[in-house]
């Protein structure tokens, strides 16, 4: 069955109780979630990222196929998109993303024709603030950052009660700050980005220079098999709860870089509350202890102000797809209906 049948093409106005669907599209993995009025996830299929070198059907083709698991035959209402990436002004276009193929592709209006339902398009760090705002760790902050580590950094402002998009609709981008002039090179193309030092690839690359010492050993290089390259983030995750030096070290050096580059932000911003989350928040205060404790040293006059608290996001690596669904669900609820491409025609 393809998604246009599982979806309902006789979909013209959205159902009003049709499940709405986002989609966290991340640099490694693509997860769909239904999600309820509320918040709550209901169901979840997961893809993996084809790459950022690949043709982008590759990419849209591992989308409608996780859309298509949690659709599971029904009608959708509709779908939002949380993007690792650029999201111009209008919510239509992907024009860069580090860790994906798009490149100012007409990411909402391709994918709405092929699904045939309506989409919205945002950042993927902007509908995790969309999440923690209404459902999560940020409810009743008027002035929050949020800032979301994953295979690489996102981050979203919340002014006065409302997401700041900025001119260009890229407002938040605080990855590819550069923290170390002429340092790591970035996917991006520039060189010592903040996400080069705190983030998922960050932590993985620690703990594996780590292990390639002499004489490592312990229960990370146990659950690698003795192979330092096979290494991955839950695994640093689960040997640092074990008492692992190496793994300790990893999130030693990747919080420390998360709390001095959120001491820059919150100077910047005075937010209220500062909520971190993707895929390394799963650690917890593996990160987030080292992370305050570098904000506090790095931020000027930390002593005479309120430094605000550094949470784990409530809705951790599902904030992305949580906050695309409340896009979509925000906009029916106004009354509004999410812009669809005209269904084209085809041969019999």
């Amino acid at each position: 069955m393809s998604l246009v049948q599982a979806a309902g093409a006789a979909l013209r106005v959205p159902v009003g109780g049709a499940p709405v669907v986002g989609v966290d599209v991340g640099g490694t993995k693509v997860m769909a979630a239904e999600v309820g009025p509320d918040g709550t996830v209901l169901r979840v299929a997961h893809r993996a990222t084809p790459g950022r070198r690949v043709d982008v059907a590759l990419l849209e083709d591992a989308l409608t196929e996780a859309v298509r698991e949690v659709a599971a035959g029904r009608r959708l209402a509709g779908v939002g998109l949380a993007a690792a990436g650029f999201v111009d002004a209008a919510g239509e276009r992907v024009m860069f993303a580090p860790h994906l193929p798009w490149r100012g592709q007409q990411v909402r209006a391709r994918l709405a024709e092929r699904w045939q339902v309506p989409v919205l398009l945002d950042n993927d760090a902007n509908c995790a603030a969309r999440a923690e705002a209404a459902y999560g760790a940020a409810v009743g902050a008027r002035d929050a950052l949020v800032v979301t580590l994953g295979t690489g950094i996102g981050g979203a402002v919340v002014l006065d009660g409302e997401l700041h998009r900025g001119r260009n609709g890229m407002a938040g981008e605080f990855g590819h700050m550069q923290v170390v002039p002429d340092g790591r090179g970035c996917e991006c193309g520039g060189r010592g980005c903040w996400e080069q030092y705190s983030s998922g690839n960050a932590l993985v690359r620690h703990a594996r220079a780590g292990l390639a010492e002499p004489g490592a050993a312990g229960p990370l290089l146990d659950l690698a098999e003795g192979d330092p390259a096979l290494v991955d983030g839950p695994m640093v995750t689960e040997a640092a709860r074990a008492g692992d030096p190496v793994a300790l070290a990893a999130f030693a050096s990747v919080g420390g870089w998360l709390g001095t580059g959120l001491a820059n932000l919150v100077a910047a911003l005075d937010p209220e509350v500062v909520v971190v989350g993707g895929g390394v928040s799963a650690a917890d205060d593996l990160l987030l202890e080292p992370a305050r404790r570098a904000l506090v040293a790095s931020l000027v006059g930390a002593e005479d102000r309120v430094v605000p608290p550094v949470l784990r996001a409530a809705h951790g690596p599902e904030a992305g797809a949580v906050g695309a669904a409340s896009m979509v669900r925000d906009a029916l609820g106004r009354g509004l209906r999410p812009r669809r491409a005209r269904r084209s025609r085809r041969r019999r």
